[in-house]
């Protein structure tokens, strides 16, 4: 079984920063990517940001430059540091881990979700 935990989420002003946290564990064979995705109410689900096992990285427009994903050394951790946040970031960020488990006898990648983290960006 894979376990996506994130945490990090909150209520920060604009302009403000916060650092969320995203951990893969159970039985997990190999990490292909993770990613951040966020949902805003009425709005559908978008890509933030992933970053691969090679460490290639790639961001929604709307965050670049304000944004950095990364990875610790053993790369079962990603984290996603926030800077110069705007109201229009309000969401439930959601972790998505892109992997192959040790129990699929299929060898087939999939994706393993974390159950949200909200992120509230004041005016």
């Amino acid at each position: 079984q894979v376990h996506v935990v994130e945490s990090g989420g909150g209520l920060v002003q604009a302009g403000g920063s916060l650092r969320l946290s995203c951990a893969a564990s159970g039985s997990i064979f190999s990490i292909i990517a993770m990613g951040w995705y966020r949902q805003a109410p009425g709005k559908q689900r978008e890509l933030v940001a992933v970053i691969t096992s090679g460490g290639s990285t790639n961001y929604a427009d709307s965050v670049k430059g304000r944004f950095t994903i990364s990875r610790d050394g053993a790369k079962s951790t990603v984290y996603l540091q926030m800077n110069s946040l705007k109201p229009e970031d309000t969401a439930v960020y959601s972790c998505n881990a892109h992997l192959l488990s040790l129990t699929d006898s299929t060898y087939t990648p999939r994706d393993y979700w974390g159950q949200g983290t909200q992120v509230t960006v004041s005016s």
